[in-house]
Order: structure tokens, then sequence, then C-alpha cells
């Protein structure tokens, strides 16, 4: 299914670059010979721990600054998906606050919260540990890096694919605020604030407030009942006091809080049930849907069950100049999260896979930076890493609709209570040596421990009886550690162009199966573990108009951990696959004149199994298998404009359009779990005032209404269980913004 459309998407996508590249010329001879001093904006990332150009670090990064996350109308953290090559972001399945990200292949399938991450996300340096709550909205960050590939020396923790590293908005002793009244389609009414200011000579402090809310897109056709909408409102206050030439310290404190409907997907398969009587005839409850989505669903909940999230944070960073050549950073963090869900998982009004979920995490942790600057060619940070993460869970499984006996419904409830902790140390180096006027060296090492124990009850009740009653309950502990080195040397090819070769390791804890419900699931799983080689190269051109990077990349990646499906009360986790992954990265960024500029980015990835060894089916080779989010072919192409009007009015507006190829949207590779290759494409424009102080913007994004999967669940061994759910179908807005 997916070999034989790669010629396909190569075609189309050169396609669409031509087409793009033969409108170069012309806008570029309009304003080439007149506007010399028209260059890129020298772009500054914190990717290494320390301020420098994105095009002077031997690394895969993309960064979003806050001008640009506007114009990509990105609300939430999943409206990157499309704009990163070879990353997949999109909202995790049945929950409106997750986040699954995959990048280059790597991440992780199951959002259930004894899985760790498989990319990391930051926010000013301080690591979420859960999925859930991750879906963050961006309404007050200055900038978003992305770095792709392992990054095991400085970040550590869980980035074996990657690391979203957000950066929010600074007081910095300037006086200013805004203010935007946005309005849109499905009921969409949302506003923000944010507002810095000196509160003296030495201090200053920042305020921002986000209030957003939706009907949702999917709609009971019988009761009007609307769901998979966005209650979302956000909170964050900043203090920076400069207290004395040497040192400052930065405070922190953020709340979200959620409360939207249930999120529905469509259920893909039939739905069966099960009647002991006669084991063998399976009883059909309803058949595979026909014809393309319609956004249109039922779900057997109808009490107002919901799904809410509360979600606090306060940090504290202390910089610190021991003297010329020392610096030391402290980041103090603590987190708390509170989840209620409840999610219907066969979606449906059938009462197979309803479940609540709720969660009641926190976590402390601890980070000490020593930076090392001696002027003369030499670099390096030192640190140490410490965190403690709870998370006790309480989860409730409703299936009355599942088991029958002659025709009459067995109810059926389970009960899970777990408590999952985690300790986790790391100790880390990087070092960056300038050899010579052209020759750059780069070396790390990091190690890193996590102990883990896990305590869990299930309880089964059903008028089944004694068949299907009892409570089980057991204790586990184990703990993993692993040295993760990296290794790049780069090579100044001139004063605007590099190369770069690196070999790095990440490293992605193992864990306990959170969903074993009785003796034969009880395991723990081992942790992964992924070398990746790359070379890639950064070069401007064009007087610095022009924009080039690049990157091709190999992994070998063990020990994927997959929670399979084995009968109808048995989830066992495996640590099933070794994995083959290339491929490469282009972007683009060409700045036409000073009011027009193209973008394009192009990811490729071949994505395989080694191996992959199934209990289940032991002689079976699954190696044909194809990994889960993991399409061949990424593409993006867009462009700026800018229109400067008689007095002093400016109207700027942008288009853009993002491409993605087939991919699985689970691990065994369910035929219904698929999505073909789509396209997405989006619009903006913003009008100016001559009064600069106001604007008015309109937007639209996927205008051509595509329907679209982005993530699904597989339950298939109860009921048959195959849900998919989609992207956001045309979605336009309207906002009037104040600045002041």
């Amino acid at each position: 299914m997916y070999k034989n459309k790669i010629t396909a998407a190569i075609h189309q996508t050169l396609m669409v670059s031509a087409f793009s590249m033969a409108m170069v010329p012309v806008a570029w001879s309009q304003a080439a010979d007149d506007e010399e001093s028209v260059a890129l904006d020298d772009v500054k990332v914190t990717a290494r721990r320390v301020e420098e150009s994105i095009q002077d670090i031997p690394v895969a990064v993309t960064s979003f600054s806050r001008e640009e996350l506007e114009d990509a109308q990105a609300e939430n953290l999943d409206s990157l998906k499309g704009a990163v090559p070879n990353m997949n972001l999109v909202q995790g399945r049945g929950s409106a606050t997750s986040a699954n990200i995959y990048i280059r292949g790597i991440g992780q399938p199951d959002a259930l919260q004894t899985f760790d991450p498989g990319v990391g996300v930051y926010v000013d340096g301080v690591y979420l540990s859960r999925i859930q709550g991750a879906l963050m909205s961006l309404h007050d960050v200055e900038r978003i890096e992305v770095l792709r590939g392992p990054q095991g020396t400085l970040y550590g923790k869980n980035t074996i694919g990657g690391a979203v590293n957000v950066v929010t908005r600074r007081p910095d002793g300037e006086s200013a605020g805004e203010l935007q009244l946005l309005g849109g389609n499905y009921g969409k009414l949302s506003t923000s604030m944010y507002y810095k200011g000196a509160l003296s000579d030495r201090t200053s402090a920042s305020i921002s407030a986000l209030y957003r809310l939706d009907n949702g897109f999917v709609e009971d056709q019988f009761n009007g009942q609307h769901y998979n909408d966005r209650d979302n409102t956000s909170l964050r206050f900043l203090l920076n006091s400069q207290v004395n030439d040497r040192l400052s310290l930065d405070f922190s404190i953020d709340y979200t809080d959620q409360e939207n409907a249930l999120s529905l997907g469509r259920s893909e398969s039939a739905l069966i049930a099960l009647d002991f009587a006669d084991l063998t005839t399976p009883v059909i409850l309803s058949l595979p849907p026909s014809g393309e989505y319609d956004f249109r669903g039922r779900t057997s909940f109808n009490n107002d069950e919901n799904q809410e999230l509360r979600h606090t944070g306060a940090s504290i960073t202390v910089n610190y100049d021991i003297n010329d050549r020392w610096n030391f950073k402290s980041i103090t963090a603590k987190r708390d999260l509170q989840s209620d869900s409840f999610i219907d998982i066969d979606a449906t009004e059938f009462e197979l896979g309803d479940v609540f979920v709720g969660v009641d995490q926190d976590q402390f942790s601890q980070e000490f930076q020593f930076l090392f600057d001696n002027a003369n060619g030499f670099n390096a940070v030192l640190g140490a890493y410490y965190l403690q993460e709870n998370v006790p869970s309480h989860q409730e499984a409703y299936a009355n609709d599942f088991l029958l006996f002659g025709g009459v419904p067995l109810d059926f409830l389970r009960t899970i209570d777990d408590d999952l902790e985690t300790t986790s140390y790391a100790l880390f180096a990087q070092g960056n040596w300038t050899l010579t006027d052209r020759w750059g060296l780069t070396a790390g090492i990091r190690y890193s421990k996590d102990d883990k124990d896990y305590a869990r009850t299930t309880s089964t009740f059903s008028t089944a009886g004694p068949f299907l009653d009892g409570t089980f309950a057991f204790q586990d502990s184990d703990s993993w550690d692993s040295v993760t080195p990296m290794l790049s040397v780069d090579y100044q090819v001139s004063d605007n162009s590099m190369m770069y070769a690196s070999v790095s390791k990440g490293f992605k804890s193992g864990g306990f199966n959170g969903r074993a419900n009785g003796a034969a699931d009880v395991s723990s799983f081992k942790p992964e573990t992924v070398w990746t080689y790359e070379v890639g190269g950064k070069s401007q051109f064009l007087d610095n108009r022009l924009r080039v990077n690049y990157a091709m990349f190999t992994s070998n990646y063990e020990d994927f951990q997959a929670r399979v499906a084995e009968d109808i009360s048995s989830f066992p986790v495996i640590n099933a696959a070794e994995l083959d992954i290339s491929g490469a990265e282009l972007e683009v960024t060409w700045l036409l004149s000073a009011s027009t500029s193209v973008y394009s980015s192009v990811g490729y990835l071949n994505s395989d199994y080694k191996k992959f060894f199934d209990f289940r089916q032991p002689d079976l080779d699954r190696s044909d298998d194809t990994p889960p989010f993991s399409p061949d072919w990424t593409f993006r192409i867009g462009m700026n404009h800018a229109m400067y009007l008689n007095g002093g009015a400016v109207l700027r507006f942008g288009v853009n359009g993002n491409y993605t190829d087939d991919m699985y949207l689970s691990v065994d590779n369910q035929a219904a779990l698929t999505q073909d290759d789509y396209w997405l494409f989006n619009a903006y424009a913003t009008y100016d005032f001559a009064n600069p102080a106001w604007s008015v913007s309109v937007g639209g994004k996927n205008l051509g209404d595509e329907v679209y999967k982005v993530d699904a669940q597989e339950f298939s061994s109860v009921g048959n269980i195959q849900t998919a759910y989609y992207g956001d179908p045309r979605t336009w807005y309207a906002a009037l913004n104040y600045r002041f």
C-alpha cells in the first residue's frame, strides 16, 4: 500500500517545488537591485543551553518566532503539525489535553501514564513528564525550538526522538501590552491579554491571560450535543529581578483550566459482543461505517460526562555570574496535574470500551548548570538533574454491552487504582571547541538513572458472578540507567556556510504494564535506545537573503515498547522490535524583497522493522509491518507578502500548504486505521492601521475541508474496537488586536 505511492509522492512534491521556484525569479527581479540592505534575521536559539545563532550550531533544529506562530494561526502546540519536516504532532487519542509527538519515526503510541513520552517537551527549561497537559496554549510564547534526533546529552530524560523547547515571553523592563478579541466558526470565541512593565529599577513583571471557547465540530444528530470542543482558561505571571550586576532571578507561575466535552472519534470496524452461551458466534452490534466521515457521532455517556484538567506550575531560575568565565544557573520547578477524563473508546452508543481515567500527577525537578566560556574558542556546560514524580490514578472501565449470556447483557465494571513513583537522576557535560578558523568539535556525555515503584489493584464486578468477579493486586520496582554520549565535527566552508557530522545516543526509560489485569500480564519492559548518525549543513546565499539547511541521518532503534492485545482482558507490553530508520530533511527560506518571502521544507523518512518478535504469533515474521506515525514524505511550502499602503497602513497576508504521506495509526497495522496521503491549505491576512496600535486579522485552516485521521485507539480483542480520531475540518477566524 505504501511503497507503490512513493513515486507519486515524489512526483507531486517536485511539481509543487518546481512551480514555486519558477515564480521566484519574477518577484526577485522587482526588488533585487533597490533593496541591497534586505537580509534574513539572525535567528537566536538556546538549543544547546546557551544563546547561539541557529546557523552556527551543528544541530537539526527548527525555530518559530512569536510573529511566525501568529501568522501560522498557532493556538495550541498541535498547530505545528506539518511545519517541521519528519515531525508528526497531533492531539492525543480521545483526550482534549494530550499531545502525541513523533519525530523521525520515534515517539510513544500509547497515552497511558505508565509510558514515558518519546519526545521531551520543555517550557523555559522545565521538563513536562506527561503527554497530558502538553497540548498547551501558545498565546504567551516568545519562541518554539524543535530539535530533531536524540538529545541525550543536554536534555537527557526521554528525549530519544527529539525535544520541543518552548520559551515564554519574558519581562525586560519595558512597558507594553496587547489585547485581542477573536471569533470564528463552530462558536469560537477567544480573548487574551498580555502586559509587561517595570516595578522598580531592577525588577519587572509580566502577566498574560487567555480564555478560549468553541462548540466543537462533532455533533450528535439525535440530540444536538456537541463534542470535541475547547473550553480553556490560561494564566501566567513572570517576575524578573536583577538583584545586582551578577545575580538575577526569574520567577514564574502558570495555571491552566480546561473543561471540555468528550473527544469523539469514529468506529472504523464492525463491533461485536460475546455470548457465553455460544462463544463460537460473535454477536454483531454495528457494521463498519460507509462513506466519508461527516463529523457526526454518538456516545453511551449521557450524563454530561466530560474531560477536565487543572495544570499548575511554579519555577524559579537563578543566574549568577561567578566571574568573567563561569556562570551558574539553577532551575527549580514544581508542577501539579489533575485530569479527570471520560473517554468513549469505541465511539458509539454501545458500552464496550467506555472508561474514566483520573490522574493526579505532581513532579519536582531541580537542575544545576555551570557554564564556562574562556572566549578563546572553548565553552562548556556541566550540570546535574533531579526529578521526583508521583502519578496516582483511578480508572473505571464500563462494558455492559460486551458480555452476554443467552442474549441477556451482563453488567461489567472494572476499577483500577495504581500509583507510579519515579526518581530520576542525571549528570551531564558538553564542550564545544573551535579547533581552527574552520574546524570545530563538540563532545558530550550524560549518565541517567531512573528508579520506579509501581503498585496496582484491579477489581472486576459483573453479574456473571465468580466467572469474572475478583480482585488482583501487585507491586513491582525496577531501575534502569544509561550513558548517552554524542560527538560532532563541524567545518566552516565559508563565512555563510557550514557542514557537520555527528553521532549521538538516546535513551527512554523502561516501565511497567499499566494494563495488567492478571498475573500473566505483570511485567516490566526494558528501556528503548537509539544510535543516530547524521550529516548536515547550513548555508546562506544572495547576501543572506536565501537560507538553506539540510540534514541526512540513519538511526538504529532498539527495544521498541509496544502495547499489544492478546485476548479480551490481556494487554501485555513487549520490547517487540528493532528498527532501521533513515531519512533526509531540507528547509529553505528565501527573502525575495523587504515585503515578500517564500519558504519550504521537505522530509523523507524510511522507517522499517529490522525485526519484530510477537509472542502471540511466534512463527510469524512481522518485520514487513510498517511502524506507526511514520509517513515517508512530509512537505511544506508557503509565502508571506506585505503591501505598504498610502497613509502608513500595511496589509500582510500569507498562504501555505502541508503534505503528509500515507501512514498507519496502530502498531498492529490494522487496515481500518490507516490514513492516505493528504494536503492541508491555510491562509491569513492582517491589516495594520496607520495607527500602529490597531490591527485586524482574518484567517482559515484546512481551507480544502480535507477529512483526515490523526490518531487511533486499537483494542481489537475487546469487541473489535478500532477507533480513529480526525483532524479539524475547515475553520476560520477574525480578530481585533490592540497594542500599547
